[in-house]
């Protein structure tokens, strides 16, 4: 594992608010205009103590709107906060998705998870038993969902609430859960999401910063759908799991 790198303090945050143009993920680490026009950032972190003045940089930059990319204990993944719509056309341009494509929710509790789902009793031992984990639950959509989501019409919601030191210090920092979907990138099946030296010094074009902690596990997550009587395993993800 690579040992992190303090950077200096008179090194501010670049900030990427605003974009003429997405290109697709295919030519998304080809785009020479991205390098002239703003830079991503790289913030070395330490994986298992981050330090508070590193995710605050992190955190500031997705205050501003940014999209970053973050280690998880599935893979790197990009991250955005709810109400960041240029960073999120931004992720579905870079993954080829459709518009309407329903991304997954990071949070740090079972608390916060029950305000964007519903949990009935037999989900919620499921959550505690598995969590904090590399697990997706799919969960019927709670009333009260914010309005800015985009899942807000929806009648599910994918929750996660990861087990990484990292991932959860940011979400600490910005008291509040953010939007993420992996790092898959159409055309680039040499990029290992799990090892940051693959694209650290290539990050994909719209993506404020990469906070960087070294490799992290492979991924993915399994899947669990909670939406009807008896949850059910859509995925298998690289963990064993067993609802049992």
């Amino acid at each position: 594992m690579l040992r992190p790198r303090v950077l200096p303090r008179r090194q501010r945050p670049r900030v990427i608010l605003t974009t003429d143009h997405v290109p697709h993920a295919s030519d998304a680490f080809d785009h020479k205009e991205r390098h002239d026009s703003a830079m991503s950032e790289r913030i070395h972190v330490h994986p298992l103590n981050p330090q508070p003045r590193q995710i605050e940089r992190a955190a500031a930059l997705l205050r501003a709107g940014n999209l970053g990319l973050c280690p998880t204990d599935a893979g790197y993944a990009l991250v955005w906060r709810m109400d960041a719509r240029q960073a999120e056309e931004n992720a579905v341009r870079l993954r080829a998705l459709d518009t309407k494509h329903p991304f997954t929710v990071l949070c740090t509790s079972l608390t916060a998870a029950s305000r964007l789902g519903r949990l009935d009793d037999q989900t919620f031992r499921a959550l505690r038993r598995l969590c904090p984990g590399p697990y997706t639950f799919i969960l019927p959509a709670a009333a009260e969902l914010p309005r800015r989501f985009k899942q807000a019409k929806r009648r599910a919601v994918g929750v996660r609430i990861p087990d990484h030191p990292v991932t959860m210090a940011l979400l600490e920092a910005i008291g509040e859960p953010l939007l993420t979907t992996t790092l898959s990138l159409p055309g680039h099946e040499d990029l290992s999401s799990h090892e940051a030296e693959t694209f650290a010094d290539r990050l994909p074009w719209g993506v404020g910063f990469l906070l960087d902690c070294g490799d992290c596990e492979p991924g993915p997550t399994s899947v669990i759908d909670c939406t009807e009587a008896e949850p059910s395993i859509v995925r298998v993800g690289y963990r064993p799991l067993a609802l049992d």
